[in-house]
Order: structure tokens, then sequence, then C-alpha cells
């Protein structure tokens, strides 16, 4: 029996082209040329924290089922997904500080730093702060809270670990999960002992670092790209601009996994 098929589906209709193409709208007057730019580069980021948020849930699945080998494919998806997060950056970057402020005005409190996506994929990797969604509309507030009470992908990990006969303390396993993780001896210990004796959870440990590496890379580019064109101005959206991007560098999502680095 053959499958049934839509005979009228096409490449556009599937896709949703034309709806898509008609989500571009500038507000500027002519409008100014780099505008558009700005508008599809943001749209194209959101699609992409979409699609992160959509991977990271079924990679959370992967490894509390144990399935090592999926667990890898989906977290390398994950880490080449941030590389082209960075590589965005050097399109937005070919906009001068004279272009972006041609319609900057414009924004008027608009910001990405009211991206709720984006929050989420912070939740998602473990971020409990309060402050985080404080400024949302509280719809999204609620699907945030909802994250945040759930295991978030280290805690994913640890249940994976502990599922292959490493000793993970009870009283991590089974914190509540709205209160961040703190580092963590005991688990750090079962590392290295993971790392020496399962090439195979060593791998998915490594690939955990590698989504970390790549999330503080896209932070320090947004930071470089931000300062580049508009110096040390306030955001748009009320925020610090620069000075407040910059107190999100350097803060490691999987810090166990960086601190047992000097005990090999």
């Amino acid at each position: 029996m053959s499958e049934e098929y839509d005979s009228a589906l096409t490449y556009s209709s599937y896709l949703q082209v034309d709806e898509l193409l008609k989500l571009q709208k500038p507000l500027s007057e002519g409008p100014e040329h780099d505008e558009m730019l700005f508008i599809i580069i943001h749209q194209t980021y959101e699609l992409w924290f979409k699609q992160l948020l959509h991977e990271f849930q079924e990679a959370a699945t992967a490894m509390e089922s144990g399935n090592s080998h999926y667990a890898l494919a989906l977290l390398g998806r994950i880490r080449t997904i941030m590389k082209v997060c960075v590589t965005q950056v050097d399109i937005l970057e070919t906009m001068t500080p004279l272009q972006f402020n041609a319609f900057r005005d414009y924004l008027s409190t608009s910001s990405g730093f009211q991206s709720a996506q984006f929050r989420k994929v912070e939740a998602i990797l473990g971020r409990r702060d309060e402050r985080m969604a404080g400024h949302l509309p509280p719809e999204v507030q609620e699907e945030i809270k909802l994250i945040c009470i759930g295991n978030s992908t280290w805690d994913s990990f640890l249940i994976y670990v502990s599922q292959r006969g490493f000793e993970i303390p009870a009283e991590v396993l089974n914190r509540s999960k709205n209160i961040a993780y703190e580092s963590n001896v005991k688990v750090q210990d079962a590392l290295l002992d993971l790392h020496r004796t399962d090439a195979e959870a060593a791998m998915v440990a490594e690939r955990l670092l590698d989504i970390d590496e790549g999330i503080q890379e896209w932070r320090y580019r947004h930071v470089k790209m931000v300062e580049r064109t508009i110096g040390a101005k306030m955001g748009s959206g009320g925020s610090s601009g620069v000075q407040y991007l910059a107190s999100t560098l350097f803060n490691p999502v999987f810090k166990d996994l960086w601190e047992i680095r000097s005990r090999f």
C-alpha cells in the first residue's frame, strides 16, 4: 500500500516561505539599507534558539535513558549550531556604528536582552536566577519557572553518569532543581574516575565541555560586537549595554568539568 501524500505540497508551501519573507518590516524612513540585515540576523538567532531548545530537550532524554551514541550526536549538533551563532556575528560586524545609528532610535525599548528563548536556553543549561526573567511578560516567566523546576542539562548528565556506575552523591541527584547547582568535589572525583575508565562516557562529558566553550565564545564575540558598534552607550532596552554583557563572560556552565582539568 503506497503512502499518502499531498500532491499539492511544494517547497514554498511546506516551509511557508511567502509568510516567512513578509516578517521583515523595517521601521526606519527610506528604510535605512542596513536595518534589513539587523532584522534578518536577529530573526535567524531566534530560529536557532528554538532549535537549540528542541535539541537540548532531546539530548536530556538521550542521556537519562543511557543512550550514549544518540546523546553524542545531539550534543555535537548543538555545538555546531553554536558555531553558526558565532559566525553570524561576523556578518553583523560588517555594519559600521554610523550605519547602525542611522536606525537605532527606531528600535525604541526593544533589545536582545528581551529574548525569551535565550533565557530559556540559559535555564535549560542550569541558570537559576529570578532576575533573568523579571523583565519578561508574565506568561514567559511562568514558562521559564517550569524549566527551572526540572532537570538542567547538567542534571541529566549526572543521571547518565550515575547509571554508568559512578557514585554521584544522593544529595546532588535529589536536590531541589530550582536551586542552582554548585561545584561538588565528590562529583569531580566521579568524573575523574569516569574519564580514566569509561571512554564512551568521557566522550559525552567532553562534548558538554565543547558546548560550554561555544557558549562562552558566543558571549565574548557578542560583547565585542556591541562594544564595537555602540561603545559604552546604554543598551536600547535599558540594560547597561556592554557593561552587562561583559559581566556574563567567563562564567562556565559546567564548572566541574573545568575544575577537574588540573587533577588529571
